[in-house]
């Protein structure tokens, strides 16, 4: 294939000629071939794993460049405040489900005996009572017992009443359950001790973290024994679905691109070509950046496009930064 600004020998013998064909191809951007490659290079997007809480590193579980598995351990923070927030979080809900249980039931068996024998007293003393008024009540008209200690026997038949009538009501009273509003809220202290037994267990197991898919551990910040910042990363990890391919099409040749459509990613070292698909198109151009300003690439108002691998295999072949040439799939 002839390269950008190549002269055929027969017009090596006609200097004039091919200095006019090469003063007319440069600015119409033709040193470009149909087949040239568009040029471009790998890039990645990093997961950069972090803890919400702040804490000293008690552990960094990997190394950089390390391969780790999905839900592998990566590293975790002194947890003992945590610890303590949720072993007293368990205590409290313990003691909430004690006193709901309480609601449920009446007052114990020896507090229940003891106002039977009470109303067991206060029937003997009512008997004695109108015992008392029944003897005194004949004599009155005789003068033999004044109306005073009548009213008085009276009375304290009265009272014997009373008294049976309120041991009587606080003996059912004792064997009922709590009321329903006492109830529901006992309940409703259960539910605030259990959800704050919960918040508490979250920040425990946020002090360590895992990995959140199979990737390769691309750069480790802190060492054991330091203090990491609430929401600091820790590591990066590159995922072999972040990987992607970001290369430059110029104006002229926008349409021959389209999203979805099947492209071949080389590199040198990456033995045959790696199949990936076009996810995303720039909507408004760009200058050629000057790190891939070649010959073979004239036209300077460009568009930036992305492709991803196709298959995670294939894209573990890939480095981020590593120079790349791009080319349309060969159609069926």
């Amino acid at each position: 294939m002839p390269r950008p600004g190549w002269i055929p020998s027969s017009l090596r013998e006609r200097p004039a000629l091919a200095a006019l064909l090469l003063a007319a191809c440069l600015p119409a951007g033709c040193s470009r071939g149909g087949d040239a490659p568009w040029s471009g290079y790998a890039e990645g997007d990093y997961v950069y794993v972090a803890a919400p809480l702040a804490g000293t590193l008690a552990t960094l579980r990997v190394q950089a460049g390390q391969q780790v598995r999905q839900g592998q351990p990566l590293f975790s923070l002194d947890a003992e405040s945590e610890r303590a927030a949720r072993e007293e979080a368990q205590a409290r809900l313990a003691a909430a489900r004690f006193q709901a249980a309480n609601t449920e039931k009446g007052r114990r068996p020896p507090e229940i005996a003891m106002t039977q024998a009470q109303l067991v007293q206060a029937r003997a003393q009512l008997d004695l009572a109108r015992r008392e008024l029944a003897r005194k009540t004949p004599l009155g008209p005789s003068g033999a017992v004044s109306r005073e200690e009548i009213d008085a026997a009276r009375s304290a038949v009265d009272q014997a009443q009373a008294r049976v009538a309120e041991l009587e009501a606080s003996l059912r009273v004792a064997q009922l359950p709590s009321r329903t509003d006492e109830r529901g809220a006992a309940e409703a202290q259960v539910e605030a001790a259990r959800q704050v037994l919960r918040q508490n267990a979250w920040r425990e197991a946020q002090k360590g973290q895992d990995a959140p898919a199979d990737a390769v551990v691309s750069d480790t910040f802190f060492r054991p024994g330091e203090f990491v910042a609430a929401g600091q990363p820790v590591l990066s990890l590159l995922p072999p679905g972040n990987l992607k391919a970001r290369f430059y099409v110029a104006e002229a040749e926008l349409a021959r691109i389209a999203p979805g459509q099947e492209v071949r990613l080389s590199c040198d070292g990456c033995g045959h070509p790696i199949a990936a698909r076009v996810s995303f198109i720039a909507t408004q151009p760009e200058y050629t950046p000057p790190v891939i300003y070649s010959n073979a690439q004239r036209s300077k108002l460009v568009f930036l496009v992305e492709a991803r691998p196709v298959s995670a295999a294939d894209a573990t072949r890939l480095r981020p930064g590593q120079p790349l040439d791009v080319r349309p799939a060969p159609r069926p």
